[in-house]
């Protein structure tokens, strides 16, 4: 069996520290810890996470749209180096109203990753500084990494018939033909 003492005297230490502010903290397996909290304690926990237990990388911050149940899900992860652990933070964000506390302050990477999800996710992130635009330039629709935005129409009423493209080919017909290949019956609905 794994030595698991250093996960289970975190979880021990965070819902001590933070004792209503934490809704469930768990060892997921071996050298990775899960902690869920409210929205209103996420910076204080990610502080004291990176000053007083040495997860000093944050590695990424990702985004889950749980459209039915009317939010999302913030995924901090960070990273300890000396014991070689991730913790995954993880925040509802309510859908219709989508804000959330911004970390840059914290680890200026998150800056980059905070601008990535307002633009994907449509997530404002309260006294987030920089251009609007990282990726997508002149966009007006719906951010495209929720899942209610339909990305096949998108790309039927923005690019497959615009007028310019009459001699457009479908890229899977061109190999299938080049190759031999069958087209995979799942591609063909979305062919010529």
């Amino acid at each position: 069996m794994a030595d698991l003492n250093f996960e289970n005297k975190l979880i021990i230490d965070i819902q001590e520290h933070f004792r209503e502010n934490i809704i469930a903290a768990k060892v997921k397996r071996q050298k990775r810890v899960e902690i869920r909290t409210n929205r209103e304690s996420i910076e204080s926990v990610l502080l004291y996470l990176k000053e007083k237990q040495g997860f000093i990388h944050l590695a990424h911050i990702s985004c889950v749209d749980w459209m039915e149940e009317n939010r999302f899900e913030l995924v901090f992860i960070l990273w300890q180096p000396q014991e070689k652990i991730n913790v995954l933070v993880k925040i509802d964000v309510n859908r219709l109203n989508p804000v959330a506390p911004n970390i840059d302050y914290i680890w200026s990477q998150a800056n980059t990753y905070e601008r990535e999800i307002r633009e994907m996710f449509g997530i404002e992130f309260e006294g987030l500084v920089g251009r609007r635009e990282l990726i997508l330039e002149d966009w007006d629709d719906m951010p495209p990494m929720r899942r209610d935005f339909d990305t096949l129409q998108y790309v039927m009423d923005n690019y497959k018939f615009r007028s310019g493209r009459e001699d457009a080919q479908d890229v899977r017909e061109t190999i299938a033909k080049r190759t031999g290949e069958e087209i995979p019956e799942i591609a063909k609905k979305y062919s010529r």
